[in-house]
């Protein structure tokens, strides 16, 4: 089977790259080679690989920069994504997409399941519901997993931020009001690769049967204090840390007060997802 990954430098594609090794041929295109920003090149890249899977990690992630730039958020996560479906459609191909608990409005303090009514609060949000809602639309076989407060030890993220302002500062204030499950982007990248080696020995009856939203996070919760907190103390940095309210660190995008996601039905049909504390142990070490 050839696979076309997509955003293969960024911290879940790179990840993958390594994980969907076993699975099958992986042609993994970084943003130079497939830029989702830029439609003709993703439908020509797509014509020219002729995938018979395309797993699509690549987005437009920075949340308060797409309070101001909407066009090309919503071109980089809902038209590209379409685009990728249709363009499975036309192959005959099947297709793994990445989504958010930030398509939740987190008014209420509950786990959410994949069904609950969506209401995102920011662009970014708006943007990768309109990425999953093409996909469904197209009726192509596909995966949409929908993850939240994502991390690594590469790339962009909150963990190499905090470890890097806790060496440089006496002092940390961060936002304790906020909940959610902080997910290891190799987590992400090994439950995928599971999946699909399962989609791969059940053919086209284990599509039928299986394809669809799905939430795959780390099991527990915390908050970006707690997170912090556990992070600084695995890395042995002694840092004040400090909780404050989401009112008092102002952003452009508003975000959700619960991102807590269920992942029942995935861990039901699929595999076991590691509790949030045990990720980041592996992932420190």
């Amino acid at each position: 089977m050839k696979i076309l990954l997509t955003g293969s430098s960024g911290q879940v594609g790179y990840e993958l790259a390594r994980s969907l090794q076993g699975v099958g041929e992986v042609v993994a295109l970084d943003r130079q080679q497939m830029d989702l920003a830029d439609l003709d090149q993703v439908r020509s890249v797509i014509r020219t690989v002729q995938p018979q899977m395309i797993v699509n990690p690549a987005a437009y992630t920075a949340v308060d920069k797409a309070e101001s730039e909407p066009e090309l958020a919503f071109r980089v996560n809902a038209e590209a994504p379409a685009l990728m479906a249709e363009e499975a459609r036309l192959l005959g191909a099947s297709m793994v997409h990445y989504s958010t608990d930030y398509v939740f409005d987190g008014a209420v303090a509950v786990a959410r399941v994949e069904d609950d009514p969506t209401g995102p609060l920011n662009v970014y949000g708006a943007s990768k519901l309109a990425g999953e809602q093409a996909i469904a639309a197209a009726g192509i076989p596909h995966l949409i997993f929908r993850t939240s407060w994502v991390y690594g030890m590469r790339g962009k993220n909150f963990l190499l931020t905090m470890l890097r302002l806790a060496r440089e500062r006496d002092e940390l204030r961060v936002v304790a009001d906020q909940h959610g499950a902080p997910t290891w982007s190799r987590t992400i990248a090994d439950v995928t690769a599971q999946v699909l080696a399962q989609a791969h020995a059940g053919g086209r009856e284990w599509w039928v049967q299986n394809r669809g939203v799905y939430h795959l996070t780390a099991q527990g919760q915390t908050t970006w204090y707690e997170f912090t907190r556990a992070i600084l103390a695995e890395a042995g940095i002694n840092c004040r840390v400090l909780p404050i309210t989401s009112a008092e660190y102002p952003v452009p995008a508003r975000r959700p007060e619960h991102s807590v996601l269920s992942s029942e039905k995935l861990m039901a049909r699929f595999c076991h997802l590691p509790d949030w504390q045990h990720a980041l142990q592996l992932c420190m070490r």
